[in-house]
């Protein structure tokens, strides 16, 4: 009834973006618009062991799960992944390609491009030329057919009638496919420039949160297909990102684990990290170097410093007396100690130092509240918890 605004293609086009909007986990057919969720890749990943999309579950953490076999055959879940290692690996794959050195790839596949349209152009000229000897081959067979043998006649005429419509459908899409061509020209110096300033700028603007989730997410979107994941190893996970244009990076990303034993080479870190914590070196030294040399702690990308202490407090390596560590000092308790024997919480003795109703100097050289390790000392303090006494001086 009206006259139309939009093209069929760009009507297509819009309908095809709302219907990319809607969450259609179960079908695996869309991505969702973006939200401001904390996973990045929300909606673009794929379980590699089952095939089917995988959702997000932000409780205990933000994780990847596949739970589509769960919800069709009531089975196990297929795999459960940590989002941030899979997000930090993409993210970073997703810079490499902004870098101004992959701007001579663009040149590359405009190169390609251009040259398939000029076979395509190729192939439709000769589909042209041999519609058109057809169309006239049957002009002669239906001019040389015996007027009086009507069936003969009638036949030849209607493969005639099909050639021609043929040859016109042909030609009109020749001339649809020259009226659309746009020129592809190699990227002019200026566009050069600001996509090379670009490149170097969004990963900046990136780490500054000048973008909102929503956009980040929507940056990715513009270069990645997919993320296919599937674990190898407790630890490991093999990730495979498909680029817009079907083009793909596969490489095994370190994914965090619930603890040391759960990690492929978590007897050798802890070896490791015990011959350099002999060697003088400190925690925080430690923890660089393991992270220099791609090693990270059970439930983070990075070694932390607290994970090296904790392994060197286990095997009773020692720095100096400021160790969050029980020590035994002969004839005297410490308040770890003091507690263990009477039941009592810290706070509890803590509170009663502080406000003077338990007087007991700190040890100057350990920085440590020391108690005589004698029956007395617990007697009396059973009966500072008793009401019996009011205060207890040492």
């Amino acid at each position: 009834m009206y006259p139309p605004y939009i093209d069929w293609a760009t009507f297509e086009k819009i309908q095809a973006m709302i219907r990319d909007n809607h969450s259609e986990y179960d079908r695996n057919k869309t991505r969702g618009v973006p939200r401001p969720g904390k996973a990045l890749l929300h909606g673009l990943v794929y379980c590699g062991e089952c095939g089917h999309k995988m959702v997000v579950q932000y409780k205990g953490g933000t994780q990847y799960l596949c739970n589509s076999l769960r919800q069709q055959t009531q089975g196990p879940v297929c795999q459960r992944l940590r989002a941030d290692p899979v997000d930090d690996h993409v993210v970073r794959l997703f810079f490499e390609a902004l870098a101004p050195a992959e701007l001579d790839v663009y040149d590359r596949v405009m190169a390609s491009l251009s040259e398939e349209r000029e076979q395509l152009r190729r192939a439709r000229r000769q589909q042209l030329e041999r519609l058109r000897y057809q169309a006239r081959l049957a002009e002669r067979q239906y001019q040389k057919a015996d007027p009086d043998n009507r069936l003969v006649a009638g036949e030849l005429e209607k493969r005639w009638e099909t050639s021609l419509r043929e040859l016109k459908q042909a030609e009109e899409a020749i001339e649809r496919m020259q009226n659309d061509h746009v020129q592809l020209d190699q990227l002019d110096p200026e566009t050069r420039r600001m996509l090379t300033e670009a490149g170097q700028q969004i990963p900046e603007w990136w780490q500054t949160d000048r973008f909102s989730r929503e956009q980040k997410k929507a940056l990715l979107r513009c270069l990645i297909d997919k993320v296919v994941v599937h674990r190898i190893a407790p630890d490991r996970a093999h990730c495979r990102v498909v680029w817009r244009g079907c083009e793909t990076t596969v490489a095994d990303v370190a994914v965090t684990v619930g603890s040391w034993s759960r990690l492929s080479e978590g007897r050798e870190i802890e070896g490791l990290i015990l011959r350099l914590a002999r060697q003088g070196k400190s925690d925080e030294e430690i923890a660089r170097y393991l992270t220099g040399r791609g090693h990270h702690s059970p439930r983070h990308t990075t070694v932390l410093r607290s994970s090296v202490q904790i392994v060197r407090l286990r095997h009773g390596l020692l720095r100096d007396h400021r160790q969050a560590h029980p020590r035994q000092i002969p004839g005297f308790l410490t308040v770890p100690q003091l507690t263990a024997k009477l039941g009592l919480e810290r706070s509890w003795i803590y509170d009663r130092i502080h406000n003077g109703m338990i007087q007991v100097a700190l040890d100057t050289e350990r920085k440590l509240y020391l108690f005589p390790d004698t029956p007395e000392t617990l007697t009396r303090f059973r009966k500072l918890r008793a009401g019996k006494l009011n205060s207890l001086r040492f």
